[in-house]
């Protein structure tokens, strides 16, 4: 009878849809890290490098893809060889020790999806948190909120780490780069001989479509 009065009075919707949410980051979060997060198999060697100077005019056309020398198939720009996942990814963002799985071409828009969904269920944690403090000055106090009291340290600080990732990430995908050029620019062909400093860069409207559409 309480659980129907509830209902009806619409207190239960709100813990449903937190649950909901909560499972939804812990889905999001295996299938980020079990999926292909674009590995460069043998097979689509051919016909990599055609029409990479049609799409992006601003790179030398004498700039040669080079085949990797840890698993020796033939980079397409862009990727990178991970060596603790022993592959060539495509359009190489990072590897998230987090995930124990690479950001790629493939996961890297569910990536920023499950960060935006861990952030929103990190602010609804924090909030149910600090709702439930009620502070003095006593020692008593303190014995008996420690543990909601460290609850909410935690949630804060993983809620900061996770805006800070989501923030530069959304950053990088509005200039059309990734972790790995935006932090090592002088270590990529493409880049070090091109002529802009960002050749990918079409704009933030364009760049935000043609990621996640």
């Amino acid at each position: 009878p309480d659980l129907q009065k509830q209902e009806e009075r619409g207190e239960l919707l709100q813990p449903l849809i937190f649950v909901l949410l909560v499972l939804c980051s812990v889905l999001l979060y295996f299938k980020v890290s079990l999926m292909d997060p674009g590995f460069v198999t043998p097979e689509e060697e051919e016909g990599e490098g055609e029409g990479q100077g049609v799409v992006i005019p601003q790179i030398p056309g004498d700039i040669k893809l080079r085949r990797c020398g840890y698993c020796l198939v033939k980079q397409p720009m862009r990727a990178k060889h991970c060596q603790l996942c022993q592959h060539c990814v495509r359009r190489y963002d990072h590897h998230c020790p987090w995930l124990e799985n690479c950001v790629g071409e493939r996961n890297h828009p569910l990536f920023i999806v499950y960060l935006s969904v861990q952030f929103v269920v990190l602010l609804w944690g924090g909030h149910i948190a600090w709702s439930g403090l009620y502070f003095e000055q006593s020692w008593d106090w303190l014995q008996h909120n420690i543990f909601l009291l460290m609850s909410f340290l935690l949630i804060f600080i993983f809620t900061i780490v996770v805006l800070l990732l989501l923030v530069s990430h959304l950053y990088l995908i509005s200039c059309n780069t990734t972790t790995w050029e935006f932090m090592s620019p002088h270590r990529i062909s493409y880049l070090r001989h091109s002529e802009l400093e960002n050749p990918f860069d079409q704009g933030i409207i364009l760049n935000l479509w043609r990621f996640f559409c």
